[in-house]
Formats: C-alpha cells, sequence, structure tokens
C-alpha cells in the first residue's frame, strides 16, 4: 500500500498528510488486509523522543506519525514542506468514525479514564453515529498490566473482529503499546489519539477552535492543568522551536 511521505523534524520521521490521505491509508489497509499502526505526534512528542529511545524505536515503527498540533505544521514549513493543516488525532477519529458508521466497520476502544468512562465513550460514539459497529473496549489498569491481564486484552480484541482499534492512552505509553502489540493483533489498523476519549465525553475541556487553529492549545491546557502540564509544554516547546531553527541552519548552511 502507498503511505504518506515523511521527512524528518528534530529526530524523529513524520509524515507529510492531511486527514483525506490517512484515513485512505486506514481503508486501504482494511482492504488489503495489511497490519499498520498509526501515531499522532504534537511537538511535545517529538521532544519526549529524543531523549527516550522505546519511544523513537516506537515513531520510527509506525506506517504513519501525524503532525498532530500546529507547531509542527509550522516546523515543516520552516523547512520547506508545503503543509496545509495538522492531523490531530481527536478530529482524525471523528472522520474515521463517520466512515465507519456508514461502511459497517467493526471497530474496538483501547482506554478511558476507566471502565465507566469507557462505557459513556460508547453510548456517546454510538449516538453520534448512528449504525456504528463497536465491537469491544477495554479500559487498562493504571499500573503495568499483568501478563494475564494483557493476553486476555489480545484475545478480547482479536475475538472481536475489530479491524481498527483506537488506543487512548496518552503519550508516550500508547505509542509503546502499539508497538508491543501490533505483531500480536489481527487488527489491520491501530490509532493512538491521547486524550481524545477524554475530550469526546466531555471528562477534559479543549481549547476553543481559535486558539487550536493558532497553535495555542498547549497554552489553555496549561492554565487548565498546570501541574500536570506546565513542564510538559513549558520546557519542551521552547526546546522544540530551537531544535528546529537549529536544523533550518544546518540544513541552509548545506545548499
Amino acid at each position: 500500500m502507498n503511505l504518506p511521505r515523511r521527512r524528518e523534524i528534530v529526530g524523529t520521521q513524520v509524515s507529510i498528510t492531511d486527514y483525506a490521505e490517512v484515513l485512505d491509508s486506514f481503508d486501504a489497509a482494511i482492504a488489503g488486509d495489511e497490519r499498520i499502526f498509526v501515531c499522532c505526534a504534537p511537538a511535545s512528542t517529538l521532544m519526549f523522543a529524543r531523549r527516550d529511545e522505546r519511544l523513537q524505536q516506537a515513531l520510527a515503527a509506525a506506517q504513519i506519525v501525524t503532525p498532530d498540533g500546529m507547531g509542527v505544521v509550522y516546523a515543516a514549513r520552516l523547512l520547506g514542506e508545503s503543509i496545509g493543516d495538522r492531523v490531530y488525532g481527536p478530529d482524525l477519529m471523528l472522520a474515521q468514525l463517520e466512515r465507519a458508521a456508514a461502511a459497517g466497520t467493526p471497530t474496538f476502544l483501547v482506554g478511558g479514564h476507566d471502565q465507566a468512562a469507557l462505557d459513556l465513550l460508547q453510548e456517546t460514539l454510538i449516538d453520534r453515529f448512528p449504525g456504528l459497529s463497536i465491537v469491544g473496549g477495554v479500559s487498562p489498569p493504571h499500573r503495568e498490566p499483568t501478563p494475564d491481564e494483557r493476553t486476555a486484552t489480545i484475545d478480547a480484541i482479536n475475538a472481536s473482529g475489530a479491524q481498527i482499534v483506537w488506543v487512548g492512552l496518552g503519550s508516550p505509553k500508547q505509542e509503546l503499546w502499539m508497538m508491543d502489540h501490533r505483531d500480536a493483533l489481527a487488527a489491520p489498523v491501530l490509532c493512538g489519539v491521547g486524550a481524545a476519549f477524554d475530550f469526546l465525553i466531555g471528562r477534559v475541556e479543549q481549547a476553543p477552535r481559535w486558539m487550536q487553529s493558532r497553535g495555542l492549545e498547549w497554552l489553555y491546557r496549561v492554565f487548565k492543568e498546570p501541574r500536570r502540564l506546565g513542564h510538559r509544554y513549558l520546557i519542551t516547546l521552547p526546546a522544540f522551536a530551537a531544535g528546529v531553527v537549529s536544523q533550518r541552519l544546518r540544513g541552509a548552511s548545506a545548499e
């Protein structure tokens, strides 16, 4: 199958793509019974990967790494790429679920704060997308799962006949989960979507669209959750900007 073209941004190969191309790649994988996994990577994930070897391995192994944040889009443009918009995990999930409802694609959910939150997500999605076939869901424990729990999750997904598995475990947990489980799962597509599960049930409030479109979603989330997210964004984003500028200057000097 044809996959989106990639280019290196601060050490990670990022797909230069859009929603339509990613969704078509999902459809092609399902139609061809191929196995892919997809990471939605904002700037913070790209920076964490620079010092987390396992996360870097997961991003390198993924067939698609979408530019999940506007910071990554701006970086790609500075590095000479023509790219219109980000491919944001929550919006990608909604767009694909609309296709899945129309096509009857069996869908599985892995993640959520707890089982009650996951049950609410299933109800919310079925109400929003009539005809959507959600064939199962697992909310893993917040601790490291036991070997028996890991096997039970794999067995549940494979027995369900799911063709796409949405993974909402947060980064880097979801990227590592997909890399570690890809070979054991029969579903053609795995896709990690960060906080999408919490956003879709209203457990976590999303930034206004005007902030998202201007690359300011990080500021809104820091305001809402300063203790949990302050370090993630206030340290990593300036470092990301500096890394991109350095990469651009190195490229210019080599020309």
